[in-house]
């Protein structure tokens, strides 16, 4: 029973990763984009794509993070945050054209991801 479950619990990780269900590295050993790359589309929780301009990006010497990000998606993306050692942005709807200023006063930016 044990040796059934282990072969189906191993065969479903590796189409989860062949299928790139799975965020971090992907089967083929590239870091996770956040874009599906046979569709084009977004994956949820996978890092922003490069339409989400992140601009003016500062970690200020004694702890905080100034990030401006703008969207040039061509429609409304939700995006968030990632601060190292301070909390996060939580979600944020930002509709195509706009930008958004992110200050902490603590932290170190990590990334920006969709949500």
């Amino acid at each position: 029973m044990h040796r059934i479950t282990s072969a189906l619990a191993t065969s479903a990780a590796a189409a989860a990763l062949t299928l790139g269900l799975v965020g971090g590295a992907t089967a083929d050993g590239r870091a996770d984009t956040g874009h599906d790359r046979r569709a084009g589309q977004i994956t949820a929780a996978g890092t922003a794509p490069a339409c989400i301009e992140r601009t003016s990006v500062t970690n200020n010497p004694d702890g905080g993070v100034r990030v401006h990000l703008r969207n040039f998606c061509g429609k409304t993306m939700r995006v968030k945050v990632i601060v190292k050692n301070w909390s996060d942005s939580g979600c944020r709807s930002m509709p195509n054209g706009s930008g958004w200023l992110f200050r902490t006063v603590g932290g170190r930016y990590d990334r920006t991801v969709v949500c």
